[in-house]
């Protein structure tokens, strides 16, 4: 890989989307301009970040850069692990099969039901009264 060279990867969860970009370097991630203990402030949502580059076994070979909007933070986070996952495979086409068994490349398609006219919400209703 050149010193040039840069990979991009797009992740989505709920309602965050995450742009992730691969270099070489020396291990650094940075969020949104900010360090990544800086902007993470849980160490177990950090190791859900960064399961893509154990996995692959890259950790602290690549610098990554990501661009987070929306969402909140787990989404966020979520978002970051499917598009450093992304990055990862457009890297080297031979992690696409490990991170693929380790579920990193499957977008989780749940989101917030939408509220529904009649109701109190999504599913509740406003309680019925027989007489």
């Amino acid at each position: 890989m050149s010193d040039t060279a840069q990979f991009r990867g797009t992740g989505r969860r709920k309602s965050a989307v995450a742009r992730v970009y691969l270099r070489s370097g020396d291990g650094k991630i940075v969020i949104n301009r900010r360090p990544l203990d800086q902007y993470v402030p849980s160490e177990a949502m950090r190791v859900e970040l960064q399961q893509p580059l154990a996995a692959t076994d890259t950790m602290g070979k690549l610098d990554v850069l990501i661009l987070l909007r929306g969402g909140g933070l787990h989404g966020q986070v979520g978002a970051a692990r499917m598009g450093l996952a992304r990055a990862l495979a457009a890297f080297n086409p031979e992690f696409r099969s490990q991170l693929r068994q380790g579920g990193f490349l499957t977008r989780d398609s749940r989101v917030k039901e939408r509220k529904k006219y009649g109701q109190k919400g999504a599913r509740k209703r406003f309680q019925f009264s027989k007489r």
